[in-house]
Formats: C-alpha cells, structure tokens, sequence
C-alpha cells in the first residue's frame, strides 16, 4: 500500500481511573490476552443525536456514554460481551454481543432483549460489529475465533421484518463493517486477511453475492472497526498498529492517522455536524482521539 500523508490524532477523553476495573481478568481477557489484566477494552463507538459519543467495555459489559466536554458516564452495565452498538432511534440501540447475539438497548429504561441470538437453531460464532441501515436492516459480522487457517466468519443482515438471511460464510475473521452513503456497498473488515472487502447490498434471490478485495493493508494484525462519512470516505481502525487509515471512493488511501499513545485501535467513527473529526478508540490506555481531517477535502476523488 502506497502510504499517505500523516496526520496526527489529539486525545478527546480518556477512561477516568474512577471507572476502571479493578477485578481478577475474566474468561474474555483470559483468553484474548492471557496473562494480562486489563482495566477495560473499549470499542464501537457512535454518536447519538445530542452529539454525545456512546461506547462499549468488552470484557466487563459495560456502555459508556460520553458528553462533548469529555465527560464519562457509565450508562449500562449488564452480563454480557458488547463489542459494538448503533443508534435505532432516539432512544435505542442494537448491540452486537459476542456471548449473547443481537441485542436492543432502551436507553431511558435501560432494558436490553434479544433480537437474534442464533442461526438455524445454532449459536452464532461470536459476534463482533454492526452497522444500521435506513431502512432498519441490521448488517453484522459472526467472527468466533476465526482466521486464515479457519475461514468460516459470517455476515448476516436482518431485515426490518425480522428475517435473518446468512450473506457470507467464507470470512477469515469479519470485523468492522459499514454502509456505503448511498447504502449500496457494504464493506467489511477481513481481519486476519489484513483486508477490507467490499460487495453489493442488493443480494441475489439464493446464495451468497459476489465479493471482492477492495483494500489491502501491510503490518499490524488487520482492519477492525470501519466507518464511511457523506462523502464515501472509508475510515479503518488498524488493530495493533498504533493507527488509522481514511481511503478515498476509489479505495485509494488519503491519510494515515498515527495516534500519540498506545497501539490497540479497535474502531473508528465520523463525528457529527461536518463530519469533519474522525474519532478513533484505543483500547490499550482506554483512549479516544480525534484526528481533523478538513485537509482531505479536497483531496479525495469526485
């Protein structure tokens, strides 16, 4: 990959101590990072209408919900593994739960109920990401512990009347995933191929749609968490790379953000209003930055 200008992230908020957790590692941090013991591990973050930026604590179920000045908020906390969540409406949210499935969030009473939690009478993999459409479909990916030795990660959507349709079953660890702005891509995040790949939201009656490469990345361990603005700008967590990468509409790279601190970036979104601001999480100091991208304005294709 050709590399791009640089561009270099600022904190926004960082996890007050106050809110670490301070217990004996769990099953998840046993088995994700075994020997360690980690205080949290954020992920999926989003933007509700206010502008407030919510996000997720993996291995102790935690939502956090953080106001433009930076400010922490434990919103929820519940048994679960959350790794990512979207806005539905104005007061709920789907979560992606790698124990537990598909989840809706009330935000006002905090309740939380299933919206599927397995695949033809099995349990999903492990489910790692989402992204919403307008019309209310639901696209997710299914990662477990896949990878190259073992590709068998899933991507499914279901659609606002309910119906779970199987897309991909071929995936070497589906991560990220998102929406072209015109909803007719959808790009997801082939982790431990260190690639992005992109297909066509409109499937075919029966079986999977075509799919193809649309960016290959070099180092690191892959794309995690994925993220589109307006103007189809592809942004790219680089899982332990200390990095982000912001592509053009032709896949083309734009801009390799490099953050200050710590090297485990999990997921990226486009902040509100401009969209002007990538905001990018780091899970090793439980950290977001934010990178102005307002030099790229110009810089990508028509």
């Amino acid at each position: 990959m050709i590399r791009p200008p640089r561009i270099d992230a600022r904190l926004f908020a960082r996890l007050p101590a106050a809110l670490h957790h301070e217990g004996e590692p769990n099953d998840w941090v046993r088995m994700t990072r075994p020997g360690q013991r980690l205080h949290s591990f954020i992920e999926g973050p989003c933007f509700d209408a206010g502008g407030r930026l919510w996000l997720v604590d993996v291995p102790y179920g935690r939502i956090f919900r953080i106001e433009p000045g930076g400010e922490w908020t434990l919103a929820r906390q519940y048994d679960g593994e959350p790794h990512s969540l979207r806005p539905l409406d104005e007061d709920s949210f789907a979560i992606v739960d790698y124990r537990r499935g598909l989840l809706r969030l009330d935000a006002r009473s905090g309740a939380i109920e299933p919206l599927a939690v397995s695949f033809e009478g099995e349990p999903f993999l492990g489910l790692s990401d989402l992204a919403v459409a307008r019309s209310g479909d639901i696209w997710f990916t299914d990662s477990g512990r896949t990878s190259l030795s073992d590709p068998r990660g899933r991507v499914f959507r279901l659609d606002r009347t309910g119906a779970l349709r199987l897309v991909l079953a071929n995936v070497p660890y589906p991560n990220g995933i998102a929406l072209s702005p015109d909803e007719a891509f959808v790009y997801v995040a082939a982790t431990r191929a260190n690639a992005v790949w992109r297909l066509s939201a409109v499937l075919p009656a029966e079986g999977p749609p075509m799919a193809g490469t649309y960016v290959t990345l070099g180092g690191g361990l892959g794309p995690d968490g994925l993220a589109v603005d307006r103007a189809g700008r592809l942004a790219v967590a680089h899982a332990q790379a200390g990095r982000a990468f912001v592509f053009d509409r032709l896949g083309d790279p734009l801009a390799e953000i490099r953050l200050p601190e710590g090297m485990w970036t999990t997921s990226v979104c486009f902040g509100p209003g401009s969209g002007q601001t990538l905001y990018i999480t780091e899970a090793q100091t439980g950290s977001v930055y934010a990178a102005d991208l307002a030099s790229l304005e110009n810089a990508s294709h028509a």
